[in-house]
């Protein structure tokens, strides 16, 4: 969260918190270059954190550098890579993520750009090189192998299609590689046909459970959208619909995820049994899957000012699921998802320039 605020007011214009915030992240580096994944059910270094955290210090290099922290965390991403394109997120997460290939090449390639790396810039053209490998009718699916995961959740998800789209077209910005723009612009397409007129998406397609109505998909999407509409103008209409759900449903912090109301819930229910069915998982985790769909669509519903987790925990234990999240029974303001806005839409509006 400290790296995308940061990275929005700085793209913004500045702001006196910047610095500060930037002294106090630099001081929790830890001794081989990395920062860790501060979560509510682990907390270690990650590649993926690292390669935010970096990218935010390549931001601010100019006005608020922090040299020796920047190099320190280009080595740990490159030492991340532990076959070609592939980074390994952390110690825990041991699968091939394509939305972490993605953003540790994003880094590596701005990095490579400011120093003239060769080393980074190779590492960064592999990382997406793996991305676009993967690719499968447009889609990047959220993982490619088992790692440490009970199955391999190699699925659809609107959220994470925006995430590789928005860090693949941040590493192609020094890349220019036209392979990785077709590859975007087919995954672009997948992520429009999602979506509906009024901006909403359609979540029955998306297979992740835990990623599922996340609002900050919107803002990924219209950040993707905008970058894609270099390719093709018709997405421009899509980046519009994306920012007019944000316009509509943020005032102040964002919500966690997408609200929804009483009346449509029954459609919502059966969207969660699609979303349940999809990459044939045994019966127990199907069930799961619905469970926690149907969950979701009760919470997202409810609205409270904190988050609390005992319900989904009682799910977890009755069904004898280890999940890789906690989730709240009710909606409620979130921090994380309002950074991950400030950085995409501050990000869109330099590539909106640019188009």
């Amino acid at each position: 969260m400290h790296a995308e605020f940061c990275k929005a007011m700085l793209r913004s214009g500045g702001n006196t918190l910047v610095g500060p915030i930037l002294n106090y992240v630099a001081a929790c580096q830890n001794p081989d270059g990395s920062w860790n994944e501060v979560h509510v059910n682990y907390n270690e270094p990650s590649a993926l954190i690292t390669a935010f955290i970096g990218d935010a210090l390549i931001e601010a290099a100019d006005r608020h550098p922090h040299e020796d922290a920047l190099e320190r965390a280009r080595d740990f991403v490159l030492a991340a890579e532990r076959s070609p394109g592939c980074f390994l997120k952390s110690a825990g997460y041991t699968a091939d993520h394509l939305n972490v290939d993605a953003s540790c090449g994003a880094f590596l390639a701005r990095y490579a750009e400011r120093y003239d790396d060769r080393e980074a810039r190779a590492a960064a053209r592999r990382a997406a090189e793996n991305v676009v490998f993967h690719q499968r009718d447009g889609v990047y699916p959220y993982a490619v192998d088992k790692g440490t995961y009970p199955y391999v959740f190699d699925l659809p998800c609107i959220h994470y299609q925006g995430v590789t789209i928005y860090y693949l077209a941040k590493a192609n910005d020094v890349l220019c590689d036209d392979r990785i723009d077709r590859s975007i612009a087919e995954a672009a397409r997948w992520l429009a046909a999602a979506q509906r007129p009024d901006g909403r998406f359609d979540w029955s397609g998306s297979g992740l459970s835990f990623a599922c109505y996340l609002s900050g998909a919107y803002a990924f999407a219209q950040a993707s959208f905008t970058y894609a509409s270099r390719l093709d103008d018709r997405y421009r209409e899509h980046a519009d619909r994306s920012l007019g759900w944000l316009d509509a449903n943020v005032r102040g912090l964002a919500p966690r995820w997408e609200p929804g109301s009483w009346g449509d819930l029954p459609l919502s229910v059966a969207a969660a049994v699609k979303s349940a069915s999809l990459g044939g998982y045994p019966l127990r985790h199907r069930a799961f899957r619905f469970g926690y769909g149907v969950y979701r669509e009760v919470a997202r519903r409810r609205y409270s000012a904190t988050a609390e987790t005992r319900a989904f925990e009682a799910l977890s234990g009755l069904l004898g699921i280890r999940s890789s999240t906690v989730e709240p029974s009710k909606n409620f303001p979130d921090l994380f998802m309002t950074s991950e806005m400030l950085d995409c839409l501050s990000q869109s509006m330099i590539w909106g320039k640019n188009t």
